[in-house]
């Protein structure tokens, strides 16, 4: 894929967001911020039979932050919460480890034009961004589980 086909792909997101809005009464609610560059995200979720049934996004920040945001959603629909974790993993792992865009699973696959933000690590806590949200908002929802009283 050309750097051009990428920059199209992140742009299109970023300017036509998908699952944009937020949920009324969603299982999960959390916040992210980067302070760095001040981009700024919220995540609702619904979950039924341990799937994510719906989840939307709401926020502001860079084309990064909000396009990865965007295909996050896309991918996680209808994924169980596990899987979920799973594909947060697997994306930092390309984020943060250097590993090949190739290896993303299928599910993946389309946020493979992220893979040239590591080119500038600045920019990776922003593709990173929605991703580590999503990641606390599924430890916050297994804590409330756990403990229903929270």
């Amino acid at each position: 894929m050309s750097d051009d086909l990428y920059r199209e792909v992140i742009l299109d997101h970023y300017r036509h967001p998908r699952n944009m809005g937020k949920l009324p009464q969603p299982d999960i609610c959390v916040n992210g911020v980067n302070p760095l560059c001040g981009d700024a995200i919220e995540l609702t979720f619904i979950v039924r039979d341990g799937r994510i049934d719906d989840i939307k996004m709401a926020g502001n920040g860079c084309s990064i932050s909000q396009s990865s945001a965007s295909m996050m959603t896309e991918a996680l629909k209808g994924k169980s919460l596990a899987d979920s974790a799973g594909l947060a993993a697997a994306f930092k792992k390309m984020m943060l480890e250097n590993a090949p865009a190739d290896q993303l699973p299928e599910d993946l696959e389309e946020l493979s034009v992220l893979e040239g933000v590591r080119k500038y690590p600045v920019r990776i806590k922003c593709a990173l961004l929605a991703w580590n949200t999503l990641l606390e908002g599924l430890k916050e929802y297994e804590g409330k589980k756990t403990h229903p009283s929270l």
